[in-house]
């Protein structure tokens, strides 16, 4: 067997200064193939390309021939820096200062994988070599930019090769104060919408040969953002409709504007399909009374693991590791999850997630050491003795 990786640090900073910013992956996967080939894993790139998206490398690797198959899923891009000037220290360079961590991917979430990496080699190193059973790591270049090349089209690939696995953990960032404290276990859908009013322009001093657009715009607005659409479920919060921009374009203040549009974004539980939320809105529209233009776009569905086998054997290595038992949660945005959702059971648990996406972006390096060791028992748990997933019996989610 390959040297074992004992620490996921020397990983997460080889990581964090590859400075693959979506949709560039500046040799982030060449790091990681290299870690995993050293431990016997096979790898193979799958490159996407579609219409007017950037083209994305990815990276799956797998361990093992046959039987359970356990996955790891996660992300090498990350998004911009920002203000360069306004960070405190290089955010690629992966300074460690004071027992912390810095730099962009530090919590979202090139540690995490660099922990899934070294839980790996420690299950390897514990149970004397690999059994019955395959562990892969399933890692995009596309889950902060467009979605498109990255995850979707590996699982689709991967499902026409018989590759599908049988649980997936990913390692967003889920923890809002402590490691412990929150497993993911789904996630809201996500809509878009855009609305359009259109009147006549004319001189504001002349209103009875013009048509106002912008009073019904704002009644239309009001109809929709302004009921409650759901009393939320046992899993998830209440669905929310957010109006984020109302515009007309008019820069004048003696002309009455021919068209006016109010952009809106809801987040929905499982109460709800994209059809319902579509045709619920055109009900609100119609009854407000004028014409209107309607437009929809739904970004992610709503999907939900319910607690079961799966989701205890995550709280358990959880509680084992840290004390903490987890709550079970559905709440945030969206995440490369809700593809996976559609393959096998799937939860997410990472780092605390305070200062993901922000400048000065940093993790405890003794988190990744906690991390390491959770994951690890996940692995522990899932392939238990004899490489079955006792925590998952047949049919178990």
């Amino acid at each position: 067997m390959p040297a074992v990786l004992d620490d996921p640090l020397p990983l997460a900073q080889a990581l964090i200064r590859c400075p693959s910013v979506t949709p560039d992956d500046a040799g982030a996967l060449d790091v990681l193939q290299q870690a995993l080939a050293g431990l016997g894993f096979a790898c193979r790139r799958m490159r996407f390309s579609a219409e007017g998206t950037p083209d994305v490398d990815n990276l799956f690797a797998i361990l093992g021939d046959a039987g359970p198959h356990f996955c790891f899923a996660g992300h090498t891009d990350v998004v911009p820096v920002g203000d360069r000037a306004a960070w405190r220290r290089d955010p690629f360079g992966a300074v460690v200062e004071d027992g912390i961590l810095h730099g962009r991917g530090a919590v979202d979430m090139k540690s995490a994988i660099a922990c899934f990496v070294t839980a790996v080699a420690r299950h390897l190193e514990r149970r004397g070599g690999p059994r019955q059973g395959r562990i892969s790591l399933l890692i995009t270049g596309d889950e902060e930019g467009p979605a498109i090349n990255g995850t979707v089209r590996m699982l689709q690939a991967l499902a026409e090769d018989g590759l599908v696995p049988d649980a997936c953990l990913v390692g967003e960032p889920t923890n809002p104060a402590v490691l412990g404290d929150m497993v993911k276990i789904g996630r809201r859908g996500s809509m878009n919408g855009v609305l359009t009013v259109t009147g006549v322009q004319g001189h504001v001093g002349y209103p009875h040969l013009a048509d106002n657009p912008l009073p019904r715009l704002c009644r239309m607005a009001l109809a929709i953002g302004d009921p409650e659409l759901d009393a939320g479920t046992a899993h998830f919060q209440k669905s929310n409709l957010e109006i984020t921009s109302i515009d007309t374009g008019n820069p004048a203040t003696n002309v009455i504007p021919a068209s006016g549009t109010a952009r809106f974004n809801i987040r929905f539980n499982t109460e709800w399909t994209p059809a319902s939320l579509e045709a619920w809105l055109r009900a609100r529209l119609d009854a407000t009374g004028g014409a209107y233009d309607l437009a929809v776009t739904c970004g992610a569905e709503p999907f939900l693991t319910a607690p079961g086998g799966f989701t205890r054997m995550i709280a358990d290595a959880v509680a084992a590791a840290t004390g903490r038992q987890p709550e079970l949660s559905t709440t945030g945005g969206t995440s490369d999850a809700r593809f996976i959702s559609r393959y096998c059971p799937v939860a997410e648990f990472g780092l605390v997630g305070q200062t993901m996406h922000k400048v000065d972006e940093q993790v405890p390096v003794a988190a990744l050491g906690d991390l390491t060791e959770i994951y690890a028992g996940i692995l522990q748990r899932f392939f238990a003795g004899d490489g079955g997933p006792d925590a998952m019996p047949p049919g178990a989610t």
